[in-house]
């Protein structure tokens, strides 16, 4: 397959980026261009507070204007993990959020409820396993016997773990999982030998590294493939009629904020932009925030790979799906096409 390179994927994608500086978040002044100088309220549902870079093209479509630049005031609506969070969209609370193959197919193979992708954001494993060079782990082999610290038992984290191991041909019985707190403290019980390595978000294996010489971190898709590990933005059968065209507003800022990243060499731009907004510790961290965008936007490309930005590849959402029956996550995987549309992500 034909890796592109970031100016080639920009001209792939067909984007036309926003000019100049960051513009004023959701601003209601008639800076919207999508509907002639008016702006329309848009609730998008976060499963995480705006405090990591996972969540970059959102930040950057509040900070650089791109959502006003579409018509849409928007507001990010934190929620307690991914299940409130689609118990949100499925609420009608708002229309929007984002989650992984996983918690899709479970949603409609065990409590049928009509979620549907409408664009595929990250496309490779954002998970990081955190462990020590003194004890290092590089195989689903070198996993047998040891304890793995988790952020949530049943959760997303796990789940990927799990599947990583599977992968890698490795009986996950054979790794004891422990739930820890994604905080300096988990590094620290790695240190002691409480813990033999934990899971942990992009961002924070970042920071752990550049505040730890000993720290170094395994990215679970060098492991084995893992075709379902992706994560998209979702909505539901309904509100994909009643709510169409702010949602294709939606994708189509998101497309342009993610675009202004691939498009600024070093991410000088970018952090700075997002600082006007947040401020967190991997964002505060100079090059820990550009390592973070890096990770990030070869998520959103597949390094460089996919032919364009959003689109959902139906094979290997397919082949994604099919991973997860294979695995016994899900069963009852049916009509699966329908689950998943990309007819948005045109004008």
């Amino acid at each position: 397959m034909t890796h592109l390179t970031r100016a080639g994927f920009l001209r792939a994608s067909g984007l036309t980026l926003l000019g100049g500086g960051a513009l004023a978040a959701c601003a209601d002044d008639g800076a919207g261009g999508g509907q002639g100088g008016a702006t329309e309220d848009f609730t998008f549902v976060s499963f995480l507070p705006m405090d990591t870079l996972t969540f970059a093209p959102e930040m950057v479509g509040i900070a650089g204007g791109h959502f006003a630049a579409e018509g849409l005031q928007t507001t990010v609506q934190v929620a307690r993990g991914t299940p409130q969070a689609l118990q949100s969209v499925l609420g009608g609370v708002a229309p929007l959020s984002r989650c992984a193959t996983i918690d899709l197919a479970t949603a409609r193979t065990e409590q049928d409820q009509p979620l549907v992708n409408v664009g595929t954001i990250i496309r490779q494993p954002m998970l990081r396993l955190n462990y020590s060079l003194d004890r290092p782990i590089e195989t689903a082999e070198d996993m047998v016997g040891l304890t793995i610290g988790i952020p949530s038992e049943g959760g997303t984290s796990e789940k990927s773990l799990l599947l990583m191991l599977m992968n890698g041909g490795v009986d996950p019985e054979q790794v004891t999982r422990q739930v820890v707190a994604q905080t300096p403290a988990s590094w620290e019980m790695v240190r002691r030998g409480q813990l033999d390595g934990y899971i942990s978000s992009t961002d924070m294996s970042l920071l752990v590294q550049a505040q730890h010489e000993d720290a170094a971190a395994l990215n679970p898709g060098d492991v084995a493939p893992m075709p379902s590990d992706t994560q998209f933005y979702v909505t539901t059968e309904e509100a994909l009629e009643s709510h169409a065209e702010p949602i294709r507003a939606y994708l189509a800022a998101v497309r342009s904020a993610c675009g202004s990243v691939l498009e600024d060499e070093g991410f000088t731009q970018t952090v700075a932009t997002l600082r006007e907004e947040y401020t967190f510790a991997t964002l505060d961290d100079d090059a820990v925030a550009r390592d973070g965008l890096a990770v990030q936007a070869d998520g959103w490309t597949d390094g460089g790979a996919a032919p364009e930005l959003l689109v959902t590849d139906m094979d290997l959402w397919l082949e994604g799906l099919e991973e997860l029956e294979r695995v016994g996550f899900v069963s009852g995987v049916e009509d699966a096409e329908s689950w998943a549309t990309n007819e948005l992500l045109t004008p």
